[in-house]
């Protein structure tokens, strides 16, 4: 049987209301070249959403895979059994409570088959606020292809934390298999990594995937996550933990290709540190410099942007400051190159 394209993968836990709106998001008239992978990581919730995903298979016309695993894995093992049981020739994984833009995946479609020889994709996206207004996330001015290096992972990496989108060539995430960064929620990092080294990539401008705010992270829920991580809320901790882990692997990489891509990364990332910050404004100024401050151990203060957000948060508050960072990105085209 010829490959499909496309492998939707899915890791699902505890929202069957959720998945059943992204299932339904699916819209691409190229039927035969996707399937839908579900994998539920046995949550409580798991008999409905077994319901709505089975529901949803006997009415569409896509080939829908649903596995349900043994055990409660975590977030990365579920990435990898989900890895395994794919068969397209790219995997795109996606958040439960994420969606797709509207009329956006055949023209997704179309870019991937054009670059079918890179191992990574860099989507697009939206991001969908509580108040109504939304952000889109474009990188580039331009598509483009980047060449296998440590140049391309350094540029890329700090673009693709948010997981749905996320595209990558089957073989190589396989290829790249390991157990070395369970718990910390960033699998799909680690794979960038190691793809961006051997293989080349490339950038869409196309928005195919949006989130949307307000639900319940689920992050901890397993045995494994439990210790890092507390669900059902973003505590300073778990951003903290997020983020040690975020330079516990930059460091494994540059470690294994003995160069200063972690370095690298790290000064990008303060650059780009905005979201990071913002998280943890709605708790007020006392616990956000706190949390400021624990990022300065983590070495996110090595640029003077890091203390822009850091004012800007404090005297104009996170609605003012996401606004006028909307209204550059809007006149600009895409985020700004520091």
């Amino acid at each position: 049987m010829e490959e499909k394209l496309f492998s939707i993968c899915i890791p699902s836990y505890n929202r069957p209301t959720e998945i059943r709106r992204l299932l339904d998001s699916i819209d691409t008239t190229h039927i035969n070249e996707i399937e839908i992978v579900v994998c539920e990581d046995k949550a409580p919730k798991r008999e409905e959403v077994r319901k709505q995903v089975l529901d949803y298979k006997s009415k569409t016309q896509y080939e829908v895979n649903y596995i349900e695993n043994e055990v409660n894995c975590g977030y990365d093992k579920n990435l990898r059994n989900l890895i395994r049981a794919a068969k397209g020739h790219f995997i795109m994984f996606m958040g439960d409570d994420d969606l797709f833009m509207p009329g956006a995946f055949d023209k997704f479609f179309d870019f991937a088959k054009e670059h079918a020889d890179c191992g990574y994709i860099l989507r697009s996206y939206r991001n969908n606020y509580a108040d109504g207004s939304h952000e889109d996330f474009r990188y580039f001015s331009e598509d483009k292809v980047f060449p296998a290096s440590k140049e391309t992972y350094v540029a890329l990496f700090d673009k693709s934390v948010f997981v749905s989108g996320f595209t990558i060539r089957r073989e190589y995430a396989i290829e790249f298999e390991s157990d070395k960064f369970d718990s910390s929620l960033l699998y799909q990092m680690y794979l960038l990594a190691e793809t961006c080294y051997k293989y080349p990539s490339a950038y869409s401008r196309i928005l195919i995937t949006q989130a949307i705010e307000g639900g319940t992270p689920f992050f901890g829920s397993s045995e494994s996550e439990k210790v890092i991580y507390t669900p059902g809320t973003v505590t300073i901790d778990n951003s903290i933990n997020f983020m040690t882990w975020y330079n516990k692997l930059t460091n494994y990489i540059a470690e294994e290709h003995s160069d200063d891509s972690n370095k690298l990364i790290q000064r990008q990332q303060s650059k780009y540190c905005y979201p990071v910050l913002e998280i943890q404004r709605k708790k007020g100024i006392k616990a956000f410099r706190v949390y400021a401050n624990r990022l300065k151990a983590l070495g996110y203060n090595q640029t003077f942007y890091f203390y822009i957000y850091y004012w800007a948060l404090i005297v104009l508050g996170e609605k003012n400051c996401r606004n006028i960072i909307k209204f550059l990105k809007r006149v600009i085209g895409h985020r700004p190159k520091l």
